[in-house]
């Protein structure tokens, strides 16, 4: 496992900030994953999409005590350090830092961006849920790597919470001055709706999460963002 960041020489600190950075500017497909995802137990899930092109692996479990979740991280973050993608932890700085997590993600509700970071350091990521224009341009001026807009249609893994449309989608995309993450619902059948919104990252769960084939299902969602996003016509 990796050396606390806190701990890094100022020079090794910020040589990882940058990597860090350029490798999450140049992701497009990101998936959140429980535990125990229904396509199969995580350490052989998880190759899977990893070698058909996910960039970020987020492990979500809100109610999971520290150490099991932290047992889970090791196997994400062994995972991901393999096929050279990025490893986000939920909500959880802690565990995010014990796991020797890239970052973290919060959402409206969670802890604080600035006390995220305070506990974080400048090093780690930090990801933001937000569900209205004014959510999306608070947190392009908060301190934040990225931004998750959502959830772009109704999905069951947030009950509850209405679907934001493809109207947030565009309106993002236009002002977007750091990556930003387009999720909820979104699956092959309605990809290219997001896609001609303007989105150029896509973030799924149940999409690759509830495939009988997990891994043909991640290369058939990052061919066309990446082709949108290289401006290819399909």
């Amino acid at each position: 496992m990796p050396p606390p960041r806190e701990h890094l020489p100022r020079n090794a600190a910020g040589k990882t900030a940058v990597l860090l950075r350029d490798r999450l500017s140049r992701a497009h497909l990101y998936l959140v994953t429980p535990a125990v995802p229904p396509a199969g137990a995580l350490d052989e899930f998880l190759p899977r999409v990893l070698e058909a092109g996910v960039d970020i692996v987020q492990l979500r479990e809100k109610d999971m005590e520290a150490g099991s979740l932290l047992r889970h991280c090791e196997v994400v973050r062994r995972r991901t350090a393999e096929f050279g993608a990025l490893f986000i932890v939920n909500d959880r700085v802690d565990v995010a830092l014990a796991a020797g997590a890239d970052g973290v993600h919060v959402g409206q509700d969670d802890l604080p961006v600035d006390e995220a970071r305070r506990q974080l350091g400048p090093v780690p990521l930090i990801g933001i849920s937000t569900h209205s224009e004014g959510q999306f341009l608070a947190a392009l001026r908060a301190d934040t790597d990225y931004v998750a807009i959502g959830p772009v249609f109704a999905t069951p893994t947030k009950p509850g919470r209405p679907a934001v449309g493809l109207g947030l989608v565009g309106f993002a995309s236009d002002r977007a001055t750091k990556p930003v993450f387009a999720i909820g619902g979104i699956d092959s059948a309605n990809l290219y709706q997001v896609l001609e919104a303007g989105a150029r990252r896509i973030c799924v769960v149940r999409a690759l999460t509830l495939s009988p084939d997990p891994g043909e299902a991640a290369g058939a969602l990052r061919g066309p963002i990446v082709a949108a996003a290289d401006g290819i016509d399909r």
